[in-house]
């Protein structure tokens, strides 16, 4: 199974330390990953470091080098508690509101990119979380490829191209080599499982620990071979996915969603 990495969370006042400490690991092995840049960040939460005067000029040279650039929301502002078609979470910047309201939003961010040079018709939801509504806005303004799904390779439903993540990232890493489809969630019999399966492990380099760099340097050290840069995600061809598989992704996701809040609530009360 192909690996490859994907960077949420790209802001001008994001932690640059971090960031470019993961930076050099994956330039160190030649990895070009995916990034989520945020058009207009009004997420205090996001604000770090002070933000970096020549961002947008830094991230056309990470796209000059090979970095792939994605939409992620607009504003990175969580105003439902909707977890959407995707239920990682219970809150969104998009899902549960009007379609003219995300396409609002959308449009927005597109203008911001555009000012700035940067052209890419894949998006990256804040929290994994969009609906029908946002879908339909996507594709009004100009969006076709989403970063997001379980899946072990990309796949395509409602005009739109899905390319998944991980749905555990230790054991993706553990099962690629034996069994990909475990490794992703998905059984062989779906119509989204692949011979050459791949999946995108997610991160956040603001709150990255040292485990978390570790984990990654290891990552890619032992597995060469299959740590890819994700335009060769996106050269991969993606198969119609069956309601069946939408049904089981959205359980997974969900039961996925009650598992980390109860081990939460429980460490809480350790």
């Amino acid at each position: 199974m192909k690996i490859a990495i994907r960077l949420d969370d790209i802001t001008p006042g994001m932690d640059w330390k971090k960031f470019e400490r993961f930076r050099e690991l994956l330039d160190s092995y030649d990895v070009q990953p995916l990034i989520g840049v945020v058009p207009d960040c009004r997420d205090p939460k996001l604000d770090i470091d002070p933000p970096r005067e020549d961002f947008w000029e830094y991230i056309h040279a990470l796209e000059d080098s090979g970095w792939v650039i994605a939409m992620h929301g607009c504003h990175h502002l969580y105003t439902t508690s909707e977890g959407g078609l995707f239920p990682l979470n219970r809150k969104s910047e998009f899902a549960g509101l009007s379609y003219e309201e995300q396409l609002a939003l959308l449009r927005h961010g597109r203008e911001i990119f555009t000012a700035k040079g940067i052209r890419t018709d894949l998006f990256m939801a804040p929290s994994h979380s969009y609906d029908l509504n946002t879908l339909r806005a996507l594709k009004e303004t100009g969006f076709h490829r989403i970063t997001d799904g379980f899946g072990s390779s990309p796949y395509q439903w409602e005009g739109m191209i899905f390319y998944p993540i991980s749905f555990d990232k230790n054991r993706a890493v553990r099962m690629e080599k034996s069994d990909p489809a475990r490794a992703t969630g998905m059984h062989r019999a779906s119509p989204a499982y692949a011979p050459d399966a791949a999946v995108t492990i997610v991160t956040h380099t603001n709150v990255m620990s040292d485990g978390e760099f570790g984990f990654f340097e290891r990552l890619l050290k032992n597995n060469t071979e299959n740590v890819i840069s994700y335009r060769e995600m996106l050269k991969m061809p993606a198969k119609p996915a069956s309601r069946a598989d939408r049904l089981k992704e959205y359980w997974m996701a969900a039961g996925k969603r009650m598992i980390v809040s109860g081990l939460a609530k429980l460490h809480a009360g350790a």
